[in-house]
């Protein structure tokens, strides 16, 4: 299943660096991204470096979830695609 990484997880003074904000192609409410949880999402970088993480928890009403990457994503990630399985 292929999605874009849209931002990163933040609040009013700081940002997650390993938390994502990820929209899936084909999921416009929350109750079918509940269904996502728990699910392995890859982002290949350009030089050919895989980082994983799974998918957290639902984020707003339209269809988003959060992903909880190993570890921090490059700002360049940002509008990439991912893939979901």
């Amino acid at each position: 299943m292929k999605a874009v990484i849209a931002h990163f997880r933040q609040n009013r003074h700081r940002t997650v660096g390993n938390h994502m904000i990820v929209r899936v192609d084909g999921v416009e409410d929350r109750k079918k991204a509940s269904d996502l949880l728990g699910k392995t999402v890859v982002w290949k970088s350009p030089k050919g470096k895989e980082i994983k993480g799974k998918v957290a928890a639902p984020h707003g009403n339209k269809g988003a979830v959060r992903v909880i990457f190993e570890k921090g994503m490059p700002g360049q990630s940002i509008t990439q695609h991912v893939e979901i399985s």
